[in-house]
């Protein structure tokens, strides 16, 4: 069984609904796999705490059908119920019709069933039309019902599946308008639920839902055609490559995660704000996340920072990493001196750089020979100067971005490298033979 949450655009309460039914399906003895439309980091962290099963990230720009339904396939194993949940609006994406990128592409792949969450605060029969249109738009997305979010009461939604029923779509379920089922937000989107837990019982006790009506549609998804394994078969530990893992660096695909494990790393975390010396390790990541707000932590840690700068081996860092790299992060009018292994100062804008990417290497790094293409994508809001040693150069364009010198690739764009595991086998391959030369 499989059912996709779409909206009509962003806000509309998709976390919201996708985490209330997400509790009422596995009160119901089911175990649900969670999975997230599009490049997000942030609303699987609170899909896993409703689920207790780790999300994956469905994405047509990244893979193709059959890279994506192989994804489907692994994410879902032992699941009795998928649930999906879209991104921004059914058919936003990286194109104006919403072909490539769009929760609608990934709905058209996988023949999932769509229901469609409405906010329904300052409507009634409004919301028949726009279901409707949304129903009739396209014919390879199956629109099956409706979830209305922010509703005003027990007769508001009355008036709601009234009006619904003259389009012939169900009202499945709805929650109502309280303050006390909000996710809080901030710059880059919600706030990670390891800082704030969601309102998992207040959801619990607000949702009405027609869980039999849910079950049946879902049901109705078709059989998908059989997929390739996502992961290569598993071969021995060959590197170890340590991970920043804690408040302020978070942001990973956990396929990704997985396919390093598959192909021969050995994983261990470690904390950039509380850990005062790395672990022994022949590779290092840096993901995204929030250095930001934990500067002045970071700052202060010099121990770990020096360590990060002798280190022999390859580092990659992205987004948040790449800031932590730099000679330090303004906040405000207030400096804090970072690792120093790359050049530039990092400064926070107000307006966000955000988008898909196809990016061609420069030059050599850890991840790319020189001409390789990658594709990823970037949401920031932090800006660092033009680098002396760009690591990349958007494909289409002459924009260069990011910085290596061939050991450290340290840039903006998030790379999606189960789409290119040459890059994960590159890392490895660099590592091992540190480790064989007898670094870290």
């Amino acid at each position: 069984m499989r059912l996709l949450l779409a909206a009509p655009h962003s806000g509309a309460g998709k976390t919201t609904v996708s985490l209330a039914l997400l509790l009422a399906l596995r009160a119901r003895g089911l175990r649900v796999q969670p999975f997230k439309v599009g490049p997000d980091y942030i609303d699987p962290t609170h899909l896993e705490k409703a689920a207790a099963r780790r999300p994956y990230n469905l994405d047509g720009f990244f893979l193709d059908e059959t890279g994506l339904l192989a994804l489907f396939r692994h994410g879902a194993r032992g699941a009795d119920f998928a649930l999906i949940e879209g991104v921004m609006g059914l058919f936003d994406g990286k194109d104006p019709r919403g072909e490539v990128g769009s929760t609608a592409q990934v709905a058209r792949l996988l023949k999932a069933p769509v229901a469609l969450v409405v906010d329904a605060k300052g409507m009634a029969g409004s919301i028949a039309p726009l279901a409707l249109g949304f129903r009739d738009f396209h014919p390879g997305v199956r629109v099956v019902g409706v979830f209305a979010n922010r509703v005003g009461s027990e007769r508001h939604a009355e008036i709601l599946k009234e009006a619904l029923k003259a389009v012939g779509l169900p009202l499945l379920g709805w929650l109502p308008q309280d303050p006390a089922l909000a996710l809080p937000e901030r710059h880059l989107g919600l706030v990670l639920a390891g800082e704030v837990a969601p309102p998992l019982e207040a959801l619990r006790r607000a949702f009405r839902v027609d869980l039999e009506g849910v079950l049946r549609l879902a049901a109705s998804a078709p059989p998908l055609p059989e997929a390739r394994p996502f992961l290569p078969p598993r071969r021995p530990p060959r590197a170890r490559v340590a991970y920043a893992w804690d408040k302020a660096f978070s942001f990973y695909y956990p396929e990704a995660l997985e396919l390093l494990e598959a192909l021969g790393a050995e994983l261990v975390p470690f904390s950039p704000l509380e850990d005062e010396a790395l672990p022994k390790a022949h590779a290092l990541l840096l993901g995204g996340g929030y250095p930001e707000l934990f500067a002045e932590r970071l700052s202060a840690n010099v121990a770990l920072r020096e360590a990060i700068r002798r280190f022999p081996g390859p580092i990659v860092a992205e987004c948040g990493g790449y800031m932590y790299l730099s000679q330090g992060l303004w906040v405000g009018e207030r400096f804090f001196p970072m690792v120093g292994l790359v050049p530039g100062e990092a400064r926070m804008a107000e307006r966000p750089v955000l988008g898909y990417r196809e990016v061609e290497a420069l030059r050599d790094s850890p991840v790319a020979r020189k001409g390789q293409a990658f594709k990823g994508h970037e949401f920031h809001y932090a800006r660092l100067p033009a680098s002396p040693s760009p690591a990349w150069r958007r494909l289409g364009g002459e924009e260069v971005e990011g910085y290596t010198d061939g050991r450290v690739l340290a840039s903006f764009v998030h790379l999606y490298l189960p789409a290119k595991p040459e890059g994960v086998e590159r890392l490895l391959g660099l590592a091992s033979r540190g480790k064989a030369a007898g670094a870290s």
